[in-house]
C-alpha cells in the first residue's frame, strides 16, 4: 500500500518543513508494517512537497496514524496537507 500526501508550503518555510517531513518519516518508520518512506520537493514549483510512504497494508498505515506518538507530532503537520486521497494499492 502506497500513502502519498502532498503540501503547499511557502518558499520560506521550505527548510524548516523539510525538517517537519524527516521527522514524520521517522515517527512513521517506528511503525509495525512500515517498509520505506521518501520525502521530495516538487522540481518544478518549489513550494509543492510530498510524503509518500510504503506500507504492508492499509490497516498498518491506519494504526500508525492513530499511535499517539502520531497524533501529538504528526497530525498537527499532516494537517497542512493538500486535501486529496493518498492511499494508493
Amino acid at each position: 500500500m502506497l500513502a502519498i500526501t502532498r503540501f503547499s508550503i511557502p518558499l520560506g518555510e521550505g527548510s524548516l518543513f523539510r525538517g517537519q517531513l524527516e521527522s514524520i518519516r521517522a515517527i512513521l518508520a517506528q511503525a509495525p508494517g512500515f517498509i520505506d518512506g521518501q520525502i521530495g520537493q516538487n522540481l518544478d514549483d518549489p513550494t509543492l512537497w510530498l510524503l509518500s510512504t510504503r506500507w504492508e497494508n492499509l490497516g498498518s498505515y491506519r494504526r500508525a496514524l492513530s499511535s499517539t506518538r502520531a497524533k501529538l507530532e504528526a497530525i498537527p503537520i499532516l494537517a497542512r496537507a493538500i486535501d486529496e486521497p493518498g492511499a494508493y494499492e
